[in-house]
């Protein structure tokens, strides 16, 4: 190999080289560790509960959180507004197994998830809304209106100017 492009190799891999190879390990541990959570009751083994995929979209008026809900009901989710974080959570109880029955392969999310987001702005909590239409759960958080300057006239020997 050429000396140039060796050079041009080792200078393409230095910021690979310089970074720690288990940070990258970390990174995607968390990711992962925030998709999923060890749900475990004492009673029997322990299970991964997925975490509902969520998206957040923004507009002029309003901040839009979508969750991927399948098969969960409304009874079965919560939702908090508290400042400007968003908690949703939702709690399936367990289905009891039927003593005839063996089962083969059990998939089906079962116990519970929380999600808190942070909003990107100020909304007014009295008017948010939530609707679920075919396993999606929409939030719905109108914002707040900026606070308008105000401008306050100075008196001066008791006039004002």
């Amino acid at each position: 190999m050429s000396t140039a492009l060796s050079n041009r190799i080792s200078r393409a891999l230095r910021p690979w080289m310089r970074r720690d190879p288990l940070d990258s390990l970390q990174e995607e541990m968390d990711q992962l560790l925030s998709r999923l959570r060890l749900d475990w009751n004492g009673d029997g083994p322990a299970r991964l509960a997925a975490v509902p995929p969520i998206d957040v979209s923004e507009t002029d008026t309003t901040i839009t959180v979508r969750m991927d809900v399948p098969g969960w009901k409304t009874e079965e989710l919560d939702i908090e507004v508290s400042g400007d974080l968003l908690k949703i959570s939702g709690q399936r109880a367990t289905e009891k197994e039927e003593k005839q029955e063996t089962c083969h392969l059990v998939e089906r999310c079962q116990g519970s998830f929380s999600r808190a987001i942070s909003l990107p702005a100020n909304v007014s909590e009295s008017q948010i809304t939530a609707d679920c239409q075919d396993g999606v759960l929409t939030v719905t958080l109108p914002k707040l209106e900026p606070a308008k300057a105000h401008k306050i006239k100075i008196r001066g020997n008791g006039r004002p100017r």
